[in-house]
């Protein structure tokens, strides 16, 4: 399927450093965003790994063959990041959330960790394919918050899964299915997706303004005074 897609990336209306970071390869059927973690830079240092190094990736690979190099990848940067934070002190966290988008034919894989999110716009609908990895959906998934008080937890901005974290291993989930001419996918950071709800989002990816998508998803941000980065990247299946 061919592919249109937009990106665009801000610091927000609080904060004037800028740790998201965000990889737009059309070519290879890839798009990331990161969002970074650790405050002094280390977000920064934690996100710009990860798309550096997938932005090495090259060649003709098949969709599983892609989600393979993504996760080696990934894999690597866990540890480095892991052994550069603990070069630096035993507190020292540098981590980034992750989310990727990878097309091939007529079919998407997502992979993710952290809350960094993915939706998909399909006839007009949208929907939430990944699900965050945080101690309030945690919460939710026990039944013992709702999902319209959870942005309002003293703990929203915990995540339990991240490239870089502490834990020896690094755990991706993993969502795919069919592509169709006219879906749009959006990519981005919780700086987004904590200031604008789903029927926002949706009203804004529908819209048919002269500006790209992610300007108005960012605009829309920004007038809400958006306390964190915010970075989005929609991409749009426009036919076979």
């Amino acid at each position: 399927m061919a592919t249109n897609s937009w990106t665009l990336s801000s610091p927000g209306s609080v904060r004037k450093h800028n740790e998201d970071n965000l990889l737009s390869r059309p070519d290879l059927g890839l798009w990331v965003v990161a969002d970074g973690a650790g405050g002094h830079h280390a977000g920064e240092l934690a996100s710009g790994m990860i798309v550096e190094r997938l932005s090495r990736l090259a060649g003709d690979f098949s969709l599983t063959a892609m989600v393979e190099r993504v996760r080696e990848v990934l894999h690597g940067v866990h540890a480095q990041l892991r052994s550069d934070a603990q070069a630096r002190g035993s507190e020292v966290v540098i981590a980034s959330t992750f989310v990727a988008l990878i097309i091939r034919g007529d079919a998407f894989i997502c992979l993710w960790a952290g809350d960094s999110r993915a939706y998909l716009l399909r006839q007009s609908e949208l929907r939430q394919i990944t699900k965050d990895h945080s101690l309030v959906q945690e919460l939710i998934d026990l039944g013992k918050l709702t999902a319209a008080d959870a942005e309002r937890h003293p703990h929203a901005n915990v995540i339990t899964r991240a490239v870089g974290a502490d834990s020896d291993g690094l755990e991706l989930d993993q969502l795919g299915g069919e592509i169709a001419p006219g879906d749009r996918f959006l990519l981005c950071s919780d700086g987004l997706s904590k200031t604008l709800d789903l029927n926002e989002i949706a009203g804004l990816l529908n819209a048919t303004e002269n500006s790209s998508p992610p300007q108005r998803l960012i605009d829309a941000a920004l007038a809400r005074r958006a306390r964190d980065n915010v970075t989005a990247i929609v991409v749009e299946v426009t036919g076979a």
